[in-house]
């Protein structure tokens, strides 16, 4: 009896003996020489493919794979590895600075030109309005009130006014902002839209653009 459990114990220890054998290498982590040769050349290619602009990854994609590189430990074995997870960590992080930096300034440049086309959209619609307050005015002392009015827009009553007839570049003659404003009181109707404006520094327009209809 006592020789037949101490036969049971024996097998039994030597088959405890073999599963720990079989998975010692997996439940300590440790990688085989081959497995850590290839990550080791693996990461040094991805490394220098970022450090020498030769991915076509996003700069998210680069930083996730090089956080993925940082998951084993180089430090003692391969200190060149750490040296370039460093400096790739670097580099992503200036040129996502950079690309933050530009995409702020082209938000900025884009709301400056719409800031600027709707001021001179409404300039525009300001002239425009003016025009047809003149030539529908009810009797010609309401219109001279207009034309008032509208040269305090104009740097001078003598402010270039130029007719563009196509767009071809063909104009009517020059005139002037006092003759064009006077000339809708006569005619009673507006046969232009407003094309382009000139400003001085007080904001007076220096030059006016029309294009007929």
């Amino acid at each position: 009896m006592v020789k037949h459990l101490k036969s049971i114990i024996i097998i039994a220890m030597i088959a405890l003996v073999t599963i720990c054998g079989a998975t010692s290498c997996k439940s300590s982590g440790k990688m085989t020489k081959k497995e850590y040769k290839a990550k080791v050349e693996q990461a040094s290619k991805d490394l220098n493919a970022i450090l020498n602009n030769e991915t076509n990854w996003s700069l998210e994609e680069q930083l996730a794979r090089v956080n993925e590189i940082k998951q084993v430990d180089f430090s003692k074995k391969n200190p060149e590895i750490v040296e370039m997870i460093e400096r790739a960590e670097a580099k992503i992080a200036r040129e996502m600075e950079e690309r933050d930096r530009l995409a702020e300034q082209k938000r900025l440049e884009e709301e400056q030109r719409l800031r600027e086309l709707a001021e001179q959209n409404q300039a525009n619609k300001g002239i425009a309005d003016m025009f047809y307050l003149i030539a529908n005015a009810k009797d010609i002392n309401t219109a001279n009130n207009y034309i008032k009015e509208a040269l305090k827009l104009f740097e001078s009553p003598d402010a270039v006014v130029l007719i563009r007839l196509n767009n071809y570049g063909d104009y009517d003659r020059p005139t002037t902002a006092v003759n064009y404003l006077n000339y809708l009181k006569d005619q009673k109707k507006v046969t232009v839209n407003v094309d382009n404006i000139k400003y001085n520094a007080e904001n007076k327009i220096t030059e006016l653009e029309l294009i007929k209809k």
